[in-house]
């Protein structure tokens, strides 16, 4: 990507786009029926500055992905490049969770259990399809909602799906439910799920723009650039990844953006960096739980960013952390302290259970 960054401004002069620009590069179709998104974004791939189709990346593209350095970091996105978290789930995902589940008598609870799974808890970073799952399971559980609105709808449909699925995103829901077809229950929570699902990418679509990556992973990226290969690893989806990280200038430090199409981040991080890197040469940067367990069962290092004070752990990564990973002194009791004050930060239970049986 050298023939791009020469003529740069510096990373962190955040460069912006307009709303015609934006509203050129807008993901405007909608997919109907069992038809499949088309649209065509740009995307960094090997070493070089490619135009393809977000379809067009593999799984086997990632595997035979080769290192062009000793070093790998694998980044996440929201709430750890971007402070978006609050933004998607408060104002996109939770109103579409609360029409679309009828969950509208219960609006003040379902909202309390929506954030708690999504954002102040160890389920923080889950796929979008199986929090739906956990908050309707600890919405199920509560005795007030009962009260109000009787059982919630029943997720067993969903979570047959998830079983079986991969790649949980919404273009394999569409596929799944075309290929089922009449032999699906009218009533299963599969379809309100796709519905609820396309809702939310028009919200994140029409509502998360302007809002400019953490300064300090900026400059964390830009020390990066250069001395390790930097994949993005997301479960959001590609098309909200590339027009986020595009939007602001900043895909230029990575190799690949990879969203929920390509797979689980476990998946992510073995096919692009197993066994191509030396022993302590892998890194896993995120915000969840989640992002530590998918480089935790790849063997490889975790640094966390610690949610509500993401600017000071950045600048750690950035000051100490690199410092500890490049001359192979991370792990032990430096990776020990900063999970430590990590996991303080997310509770295992919601605070409205310590009476109620959830098991």
């Amino acid at each position: 990507m050298n023939d791009k960054t020469d003529n740069r401004k510096p990373a962190h002069t955040f460069k912006s786009i307009g709303k015609a620009e934006r509203a050129d590069r807008s993901l405007k179709s909608r997919s109907t029926g069992c038809s499949r998104r088309t649209e065509s974004l740009p995307i960094r791939f090997p070493g070089c500055i490619c135009k393809i189709t977000m379809n067009d990346i593999t799984p086997e593209d990632l595997r035979t992905l080769q290192p062009e350095q000793n070093f790998f970091i694998g980044v996440d996105s929201d709430g750890c490049v971007f402070d978006s978290m609050e933004l998607k789930h408060k104002e996109c995902f939770c109103p579409a969770f609360i029409n679309h589940f009828r969950l509208q008598g219960a609006c003040g609870a379902a909202r309390e259990t929506w954030e708690f799974v999504n954002l102040y808890s160890r389920t923080r970073g889950l796929n979008r399809f199986k929090a739906v799952v956990e908050a309707l399971r600890l919405l199920d559980a509560r005795p007030e909602v009962r009260e109000r609105i009787g059982a919630v709808m029943d997720p067993a449909d969903l979570e047959a799906w998830i079983a079986v699925e991969s790649k949980l995103g919404t273009a394999t829901l569409e596929t799944y439910l075309c290929e089922q077809g009449d032999a699906l229950s009218p009533d299963s929570l599969l379809h309100p799920s796709l519905n609820w699902t396309r809702d939310v990418a028009e919200a994140v679509e029409r509502i998360v723009h302007d809002l400019p990556p953490i300064t300090e992973a900026v400059r964390t990226l830009e020390r990066i650039h250069g001395k390790a290969d930097c994949l993005v690893v997301s479960q959001t989806p590609t098309p909200d990844l590339v027009r986020e990280w595009r939007e602001h200038d900043i895909d230029r430090f990575t190799r690949v953006i990879c969203g929920q199409e390509l797979g689980t981040k476990e998946e992510h991080l073995a096919l692009a960096a197993g066994g191509k890197y030396p022993d302590g040469h892998v890194l896993m940067v995120g915000d969840a739980p989640g992002d530590h367990d998918a480089a935790r069962a790849n063997g490889f290092l975790f640094f966390p960013i610690v949610p509500g004070d993401e600017s000071a752990s950045w600048q750690e990564l950035r000051t100490e952390g690199l410092d500890r990973f490049f001359s192979e002194n991370f792990a032990g009791d430096y990776q020990e302290q900063v999970l430590k004050d990590f996991y303080r930060q997310l509770p295992e239970h919601p605070p409205w259970t310590s009476d109620l049986n959830l098991e």
